[in-house]
């Protein structure tokens, strides 16, 4: 069967052709990057916000881009169940867009952090991670000044099961030191409640190659292999 993704470009997205190689070079997928402004969801099986800072993250990263009319459309997939993945400032603006519960804020040390992190499996039913085992630890690159994530409904998101990833060591141990940004309870990633939209701080775009990660290895691919896997599943 034929799939294909978009990978929507905001103003000041500046990982959009990153995600485009992985889809298109590496998984071999048709892929389109498309202005934020002329996107179409009806043409779509799924759709990436990608990271970087879109609108200059003027008033707040995330807000400005969560009024796009590609949020419009992306609305229409995630009630459709077509799947949404949000990276870094994707994520930011799957929250502002109340796509996803909480907030994104400025990181604990106030000063933008990038570097690898690990990364531990706690949901592996969802648009996402079906490829992947719970309790896996993967290897994945951060880069952002607002990745803090904050709820006040901490329980909830706990007895839903939507919290997706959380920061660990590389044991997969649930740290204060592994935790790079002072997320509550080390949250990476979280989805909905119906796992069809994933929103994480870490980009595993730029963890899909042997040559780009440590000990060569490929865990940020297993992100697009999932969204492929559930988009043949949801069709077939």
């Amino acid at each position: 069967m034929s799939v294909k993704i978009a990978v929507i470009q905001f103003p000041g997205a500046n990982c959009d052709l990153d995600a485009i190689h992985v889809l298109k070079n590496v998984i071999g997928i048709e892929t389109d990057l498309v202005w934020h402004n002329h996107f179409k969801e009806s043409k779509y099986d799924g759709v990436i916000l990608p990271g970087g800072f879109t609108f200059g993250d003027y008033l707040r990263a995330g807000i400005i881009a969560a009024h796009s009319p590609a949020i419009d459309e992306a609305r229409v997939m995630l009630k459709d169940g077509r799947p949404i993945l949000g990276i870094c400032n994707g994520f930011q603006i799957l929250t502002e867009s109340q796509f996803l519960p909480g907030a994104l804020l400025r990181n604990d040390s106030l000063k933008f952090v990038c570097k690898w992190v690990n990364l531990k499996v706690e949901n592996n039913a969802t648009a996402l991670t079906n490829q992947m085992n719970i309790g896996d630890v993967l290897a994945i690159p951060i880069a952002h000044g607002e990745g803090r994530y904050f709820t006040d409904n901490l329980k909830e998101l706990e007895e839903n099961n939507q919290i997706v990833f959380k920061y660990s060591n590389e044991k997969g141990n649930i740290t204060a030191i592994a935790n790079p940004n002072g997320s509550m309870d080390n949250i990476a990633g979280i989805c909905n409640l119906e796992r069809n939209c994933i929103g994480l701080m870490p980009h595993p775009e730029r963890a899909s190659e042997p040559i780009l990660s440590p000990n060569y290895t490929e865990h940020g691919k297993l992100f697009f292999d999932s969204m492929i896997e559930f988009i043949k599943r949801r069709t077939s």
